[in-house]
């Protein structure tokens, strides 16, 4: 398990390779999906304290996107699929 930082615009003090994985910690939410998409971009699906989901969308270590406050593990896949975020 690996822990991360950001400060809202990329992952702090890691390599740009780096890719957070299920389980690890990402401001604090544990990560419950990682997605990638055809091109660089990926989503990364973090339980909030709260119980619900927030998604940050990567390119390499910078984060391009960012939604929170879904219900479920479903309903924010189901919004980075269809580009909402």
């Amino acid at each position: 398990m690996a822990i991360y930082s950001s400060d809202g615009k990329k992952l702090l003090n890691v390599e740009f390779d780096v890719t957070p994985q299920v389980g690890d910690i990402v401001d604090s939410m544990r990560v419950l999906s990682v997605n990638q998409k055809e091109n660089e971009e990926y989503a990364v699906f973090l339980l909030e304290p709260n119980t619900r989901v927030t998604c940050y969308v990567f390119d390499e270590i910078f984060i391009i996107g960012k939604e929170s406050g879904f219900e479920s593990l479903n309903d924010a896949i189901f919004a980075w699929k269809n580009d909402e975020i």
